[in-house]
């Protein structure tokens, strides 16, 4: 199993940042590699709420991801799951409110977890892993940088 974890701190307030997080249509506004969402199913945001994302990968190619809630403590935690080609990933978003340079922020944890489900996938992680882990970490990091902007700014939506 590998896992990243990626802290950044927002000068917003946890309520502000989780509203973002688990607005699906407002994705495409304030997250610079998302391109599309797809609801993949009805009713409020929760446990069970599934969705697709078309990304744009480093290469310029697009991805479509699709990711399940598994767990959702507004606005503390939220667990996420994404299959992939023999290996499954735990994404979990944790939400802490701090001080920070005498402020009130938000700490905004992100751990992803990549858990072979095959025999080859823990060749591939093998393999790859150090490289993978990588570019998990760079990704994270601009999706943090673009909630941060987003959750900063007036109308909670960030400039393209």
């Amino acid at each position: 199993m590998s896992t990243v974890t990626v802290t950044e701190f927002i000068e917003a307030p946890a309520d502000d940042v989780w509203a973002l997080l688990v607005d699906l249509p407002a994705r495409t506004a304030w997250l610079r590699t998302v391109g599309g969402v797809e609801p993949l199913t009805t009713g409020p945001f929760g446990p069970g709420t599934a969705w697709r994302e078309i990304r744009t990968r480093p290469d310029g190619g697009d991805q479509a991801e699709e990711f399940v809630v598994l767990e959702a403590e507004p606005p503390h935690r939220l667990l996420l799951s994404s299959p992939g080609i023999g290996v499954d990933y735990r994404i979990t978003w944790t939400l802490r409110t701090v001080r920070r340079r005498g402020r009130g922020c938000t700490a905004v944890t992100v751990e992803h977890q990549a858990v072979p489900t095959a025999p080859y996938g823990r060749v591939l992680a093998l393999l790859f892993g150090g490289l993978a882990a990588r570019a998990v970490e760079g990704a994270i990091r601009w999706d943090l940088a673009d909630l941060a902007t987003a959750a900063t700014r007036a109308d909670g939506v960030a400039a393209a």
